[in-house]
């Protein structure tokens, strides 16, 4: 069996990171165990209305730095054995044991390049640069049973059946110019938003939106056993005949690859793209956009809290001469037994068997070429899609992955102690994330700021987050690494210097 590892699936996943790191520096541009803790600026990425306590100049690159990776399924040490693709995972009975039907991967790396906030009487500016990254993969069990089935099972492919359809890639990175306002309208009620000018560095979406093979072709054996044939009549002639009619071969395909990225180059070979070639020297601006956030809280009592915010509203539109479109096209294969019976006639025997070795030598190179699309055996194979490029007539557009912020607080002992609830529903591709987080604060003094949340949905169940602000210093995760099987992970890292004096809450206790 063929074995070629082309990874390119992957180098889109490779590629968003390097975009973040070149430029200046899952599933989240924010911390939410930041969101109750009333000294830290960093709250406010996740509702522009939560003000701190005083302003700050963040230290450039590291005053605000995030990476996050979650999977619905996966643990860290399996994930890690995707983008390896070593060809043994999949052979791991504990690993497709471990597979929901549908798996999904998610990436963020995120940073602040400069970004500073001051008060102005009850109203509160601030500005940023920063870079965002979001990856999402869909991996389907079907794939991994089906690379795992043609990998261990000898002459797999020759009657295999298999839908591998719904395979996804999912890459967005852009630099964000952002300028925040928020005003405390009454002693109750704190309003903010945020308008965003977007330059798209990159954008990339793979879709299997159909790939299926179902094969019944003739063994070697059984090949060699016509070849052999010396004599034969009118009998034997027929039957032969009627069995090579019966095989047959199907490759249906329907997937279709956009990207839209400076410098990145789809090679091509023998017709089809087998390769990324990226040169960071080409990279550059190649696509424009707009986004806002929006949000607001509300004391409903003296130590009760609400808030709400709608974060990424917005869309980067990706410019004709970056983007590159390919499709699978006309690249589907369909073998049939029945074409290659010319000449075989019962009522000529020997004129059958010369006909015969012919056409068994174009069966046997159509089979050939089936086996070596369908047996490459890698994780969203280019090689088996034989994806083609076409013209592109006009640019393209990308949304934001929106999120949706629900937040309430119930405080203690004037404030200094308080319990949180909030959840979060990021629109992110291929699927949305939605998160419910608990947390206990402790801010007994504006430098020090303590909290220590539950978030039970995308972790099932099995982290803990940690929030911690030291003077200058923050440093938090939603979900702590507990070791090779946690399925979701984050840090947050963040220096800053403050500025002006300590105002007092008179308008929002959050």
């Amino acid at each position: 069996m063929k074995r070629v590892k082309s990874n390119l699936w992957w180098k889109g996943v490779v590629l968003s990171a390097l975009l973040m790191w070149m430029g200046g520096a899952a599933h989240a541009q924010f911390l939410r165990s930041s969101y109750f803790m009333e000294g830290s600026h960093y709250r406010m990425q996740l509702n522009p209305a939560l003000t701190p306590s005083r302003g700050f100049v963040n230290i450039p690159v590291l005053g605000s730095l995030n990476a996050s990776v979650s999977s619905s399924s996966l643990g860290y040490q399996d994930i890690m054995d995707v983008i390896d693709d070593d060809g043994n995972f999949y052979n791991n009975p504990e690993f497709l044991g471990r597979l929901d039907n549908n798996n999904h991967v998610n990436l963020s790396i995120n940073t602040d390049i400069i970004s500073a906030g001051w008060f102005r009487g009850r109203n509160f500016w601030s500005f940023n640069i920063g870079l965002r990254t979001d990856v999402g993969v869909k991996l389907t069990k079907s794939m991994f049973t089906f690379l795992s089935e043609m990998d261990q099972i000898e002459d797999n492919w020759r009657t295999g059946n298999y839908d591998i359809s719904g395979q996804e890639l999912n890459v967005n990175a852009y630099t964000e110019l952002g300028v925040g306002y928020a005003r405390q309208i009454n002693d109750r009620l704190t309003v903010g938003g945020r308008v965003k000018v977007l330059l798209g560095l990159g954008n990339l979406d793979l879709k299997f939106n159909r790939v299926s093979l179902n094969a019944n072709l003739p063994s070697n054996a059984q090949i060699q056993k016509w070849q052999s044939m010396t004599s034969v009549d009118a009998a034997d002639i027929a039957a032969l005949k009627s069995e090579l009619e019966s095989y047959h071969a199907d490759l249906v395909l329907d997937a279709r690859l956009e990207s839209s990225f400076k410098g990145l180059e789809l090679v091509e070979t023998n017709g089809y793209i087998d390769d990324l070639d990226f040169d960071a020297g080409e990279m550059g601006i190649a696509g424009y956009g707009f986004g806002i956030d929006l949000g607001a809280s509300y004391r409903l009592l003296d130590n009760l809290t609400v808030s709400a915010a709608v974060l990424d509203l917005g869309f980067i539109s990706w410019s004709k001469g970056s983007t590159q479109i390919a499709t699978t096209g006309n690249s589907g294969l369909s073998v049939r037994g029945s074409d290659y019976t010319a000449g075989i006639d019962p009522n000529d025997p020997a004129g059958s068997l010369v006909a015969l070795q012919d056409n068994l030598n174009r069966f046997q190179t159509e089979m050939d070429n089936y086996m070596n699309r369908v047996s490459g055996g890698d994780v969203l194979d280019y090689e088996l899609l034989e994806l083609r490029k076409e013209d592109v007539s006009e640019s393209r557009r990308s949304r934001l992955a929106s999120t949706v912020v629900l937040g309430a607080e119930y405080g203690f002992f004037n404030n200094a102690l308080s319990v949180g609830l909030l959840s979060t529903t990021r629109f992110v591709e291929p699927k949305a994330l939605t998160e419910l987080t608990l947390s206990a604060n402790y801010r007994p003094k504006n430098w020090l700021n303590l909290s220590m949340s539950y978030s039970a949905i995308q972790s099932l169940g099995k982290s803990f987050g940690l929030g911690l602000k030291l003077g200058p210093v923050f440093v938090g995760t939603d979900y702590m690494f507990l070791g090779k099987n946690s399925n979701s992970v984050n840090a947050f890292v963040g220096f800053s210097v403050p500025l002006g004096k300590k105002r007092v809450a008179c308008c929002n206790r959050m």
